[in-house]
């Protein structure tokens, strides 16, 4: 029997919420591609970051479902309050259950989930846009991003990674315009391996679905790639020798 996710004829909306379209879908059939690792993973803390309507938050806790014997805490975030409202009642539609903040990504939140959060998933604002538009009011905030599409991307990383616990996993969503390979580059360099879960192109854009965990041979590889040259402003700069392309981590599936 196929893994359970969320329904749409149970989810919930309002008129100022992201419904679940193709990106949301994208995201979900990762998870479902990596099912199996997740199971294996016993994740003890479940978090998404921006739920809009909570089809995902809602779908990650159906197929870990009951084969996960050992049971995780769900907790979801996003600034819009109508969009936690409309998790909230999807959640319960579906039998589910999840804490859902009404907070700009994990703003009071930090401290106490301070590495302790084993999977983060995120379907951010990626599209490129004036910048003007990133956090505007309405519905168009689900989904500007700024120059390039990165403005709340760049924001989100550096709290995953004070989120995410040693054995944590972060599932993003990017488009081709948000430059996936700079984004590993920049995780990299902080100690994640990383590698596409999913690749898709519609008629509107092409995602990639990215997952990171951290990885100590990635860590001591992205420091000896990093040569510093003592002049008189001490500036760093990378070595020739590093290829960005060692970063893509295709080999090991048991992540």
């Amino acid at each position: 029997m196929l893994p359970k996710i969320a329904r749409i004829q149970l989810m919930s909306s309002h008129p100022q919420v992201y419904d679940p379209c193709d990106d949301s879908f994208a995201l979900v059939d990762a998870l479902l591609a990596d099912r199996s690792n997740l199971i294996k993973h016993r994740p003890s803390i479940c978090m998404e970051i921006g739920c809009g309507s909570g089809y995902v938050i809602t779908s990650l806790s159906l197929l870990l479902g009951k084969e996960y014997s050992g049971g995780a805490y769900y907790i979801a975030t996003d600034i819009n309050p109508h969009a936690v409202a409309v998790t909230r009642e999807t959640l319960e539609s579906h039998g589910c259950h999840a804490e859902v903040v009404n907070t700009d990504i994990a703003l009071g939140l930090e401290k106490r989930l301070a590495r302790s959060v084993d999977v983060i998933v995120v379907n951010p604002p990626y599209v490129p846009t004036p910048e003007e538009e990133v956090g505007c009011s309405g519905i168009a905030a689900a989904w500007a991003g700024g120059e390039n599409g990165r403005r709340v991307i760049d924001r989100i990383l550096p709290v995953a990674d004070g989120l995410l616990s040693d054995k944590g996993w972060l599932y993003l969503v990017t488009l081709a315009a948000n430059n996936p390979l700079e984004l590993c580059l920049e995780m990299r360099k902080k100690g994640y391996a990383s590698r596409i879960i999913l690749q898709r192109s519609t008629e509107e854009e092409s995602l990639h679905i990215l997952k990171f965990w951290r990885d100590s041979d990635t860590l001591i590889e992205a420091n000896e790639c990093v040569t510093v040259n003592k002049t008189g402003n001490g500036v760093a700069s990378e070595s020739a020798a590093f290829s960005p392309f060692s970063i893509w981590r295709r080999g090991n599936r048991n992540v």
